[in-house]
């Protein structure tokens, strides 16, 4: 996290379904449980799914050789075993932790499938995996989720969607886990949760970037949605360090860490090895592309942190001091001219020219289908969003208390007066390649649902260009742990939510408290979106509630209809 720039997390943020109703959960689920003390601590995981294969993956545990391999069967008893792989394997000395990866082929379209490694005569524990289907569809379910910091609290949300939410598919879109160490962002109730990250500093090299994922495929909660269904799986910044791009990170430093290229080759390395993704054959940055859900959608998976992303623009940029006065017409040419010429640099690039050919090129085969559907799995939030006017809508005592010792809030609070942009580290801070997206979606009449994460609260945005054409809906899915926006500064009364909506004409939606993630059931003649909430991430002790529902139909001549709440 900065203290100079206006990214994601600034100032006061830095400082700090249909069916489900209500439901419980118990300490002690009747689901998948870890094995202890076995060969299979970490699970088993199954990942980007195509029509006719499956990435299967586990860790093993004191491998000291011998055989080892996966079975794949039509049932959980195993006499119907339709694919099966595996070795025999000789070492010198016994191998304390590794991964081993199997991709299952020859598998038939839109089929479950029931799964289990084994090392010798040791089995891990049944995972259940789901080719993608091809053909006509009636439904499909997918479950959206983002931003699970281990030490921030319990994995509530992911056991809660592998007991409840009876997923097609899980969409996971970046910070999985977090690089930070013992006493830096959100750590501060570890020690009383017993989820003190591990190893106990920053990572920064290979085998740092390993203990760190270790650790997080030993939680229960997690190793349950792993084992419930296929995952399709982003990155963000924080697989790597904070506010990453092309060619660095806001939490790297060169001098006192090395070279960014050897942190982001060390820490791609291990993420590949432990998630159950497939492996591009060149450059390991390369994970994007589109992945095909019968006739009903298409699913374009982005990429914004490593290729093409470019530095971003930071709040020392600003071009006047914070007591400025926000009614001289040559201070609101100023501001207008840095949002144009700096923000809106036109060399400026998020995803570059190769990623939106591809997805226009995946978007218009998709509407040439007839497909009602276009998802993009994108990272950060893609609608137009500005700060509101702090200095009008914060109570006078509040921004007492967040600026008495610090002079950054206090300038930052004064800045909002004019129109600052709620996330340069977000699609606001890259205007010009936004509008170059969405001008190659409207060339081949192409509108999009958008899955976004990142920002720990939901949302729900209307996406409309520079021309008042609406584009499509972003669905924003809340963190899993990671602490909601503001959570340092609640205060009776304030909603910062409802400030949000009140200040952007594009945001129907905020919720800047709660934790959870989205259920989207897809239908031929609907998206609906559930967006469901815990009430507890510090005990395992929860209950889950849908904290609203939303609807979005299909273009219809090539006009897209506004979203609906109807929950």
């Amino acid at each position: 996290m900065t203290k100079t720039n206006l990214t994601r997390r600034t100032a006061l943020i830095g400082a700090a379904g249909a069916g489900l109703a209500v439901s419980s959960c118990s300490k002690s689920p009747d689901v998948f449980q870890p094995v202890d003390n076995g060969h299979f601590n970490h699970g088993v995981a199954s990942g980007d799914p195509d029509q006719s294969s499956v990435m299967l993956w586990t860790a093993l545990t004191n491998d000291g050789g011998g055989y080892r391999g996966v079975e794949v069967a039509r049932d959980e008893t195993f006499t119907d075993i339709v694919f099966e792989q595996g070795d025999a394997i000789r070492y010198v000395m016994m191998q304390p932790l590794g991964t081993l990866k199997i991709l299952a082929t020859g598998l038939e379209p839109g089929a479950t499938y029931y799964y289990r490694f084994r090392l010798n005569d040791a089995y891990s524990p049944i995972g259940v995996t789901r080719t993608l289907p091809e053909g006509a569809l009636d439904q499909y379910r997918i479950g959206v989720f983002s931003c699970s910091n281990f030490p921030a609290g319990h994995f509530n949300v992911y056991r809660e969607a592998a007991v409840n939410g009876d997923l097609d598919l899980v969409i996971h879109l970046g910070d999985y886990f977090y690089e930070y160490g013992a006493g830096q962002y959100a750590t501060g109730n570890s020690e009383a949760m017993n989820r003190v990250p591990s190893p106990a500093h920053e990572i920064i090299s290979h085998a740092d970037y390993v203990e760190r994922h270790a650790q997080y495929k030993s939680d229960p909660d997690l190793q349950a949605l792993h084992a419930a269904a296929p995952w399709i799986m982003a990155w963000d910044d924080h697989e790597t360090a904070n506010d990453a791009w092309r060619d660095g990170a806001e939490n790297h430093d060169e001098s006192e860490e090395g070279a960014w290229a050897d942190r982001r080759l060390a820490a791609l390395r291990a993420w590949y090895d432990w998630q159950p993704v497939r492996e591009p054959e060149n450059d390991l940055r390369q994970r994007r592309g589109h992945f095909e859900i019968g006739d009903l959608a298409t699913l374009c998976l982005l990429e914004s942190r490593l290729i093409a992303r470019d530095e971003q623009v930071g709040l020392d940029s600003f071009p006047l001091a914070s007591d400025a006065d926000d009614t001289d017409p040559a201070n609101l040419e100023a501001v207008a001219a840095w949002k144009r010429d700096v923000i809106g640099d036109e060399d400026r690039t998020l995803l570059g020219p190769d990623q939106i050919d591809d997805i226009q090129s995946a978007c218009g085969a998709s509407r040439a289908a007839g497909k009602p559907w276009r998802i993009l799995a994108n990272q950060v939030i893609m609608g137009r969003v500005d700060f509101p006017n702090f200095a009008t809508e914060m109570p006078g005592w509040l921004r007492w208390w967040a600026t008495r010792n610090n002079e950054f809030a206090r300038n930052f609070i004064m800045s909002t007066r004019f129109g600052v942009p709620f996330g340069l580290d977000m699609w606001d801070g890259y205007p010009v390649e936004r509008d170059r997206l969405y001008a190659a979606l409207r060339a081949v009449d192409a509108d999009i649902i958008t899955l976004t994460g990142d920002v720990h609260s939901f949302w729900a945005n209307d996406l409309i260009d520079g021309d008042g054409t609406r584009i499509g809906t972003e669905l924003v899915a809340a963190s899993v742990t990671s602490p909601s926006p503001f959570s340092g500064f609640k205060a009776p009364g304030v909603d910062y939510g409802q400030m949000m909506v009140e200040a952007n004409a594009d945001v129907a939606h905020c919720n800047m408290e709660d934790h959870g993630y989205i259920r989207l059931t897809l239908t031929p003649d609907a998206a609906d979106a559930e967006y469901i909430k815990v009430s507890d991430i510090l005990t395992r002790d929860y209950r889950a509630s849908v904290e609203s529902r939303w609807r979005v139909l299909p273009a219809v001549n090539g006009a897209v209809p506004a979203m609906e709440r109807v929950g």
